[in-house]
């Protein structure tokens, strides 16, 4: 599990690193300091999806830290 959760990290931080060379790679492309649309959009999707994979995972970790806590509870009563 330990394993799964780090190559998610990973690839979530890779993305993100693609995603800003993206963004500076548009600024560094004539013309110059002008974003294109499609750079954006790209960046966007990227975040978006990154956001998707932590969001899920923190998901879970908190349902799975809940059932262990009431578990918890019920073993003491």
């Amino acid at each position: 599990m330990k394993e799964k959760l780090k190559i998610q990290l990973a690839v979530s931080v890779l993305l993100v690193l693609v995603g800003s060379s993206l963004l500076v790679a548009g600024f560094c492309v004539p013309p110059l300091g002008v974003i294109d649309h499609s750079v954006l959009i790209a960046f966007g999707e990227i975040l978006t999806f990154v956001g998707a994979i932590f969001g899920i995972d923190y998901t879970y970790k908190i349902k799975i830290l809940n059932n262990r806590e009431e578990d918890k509870t019920d073993d003491n009563k």
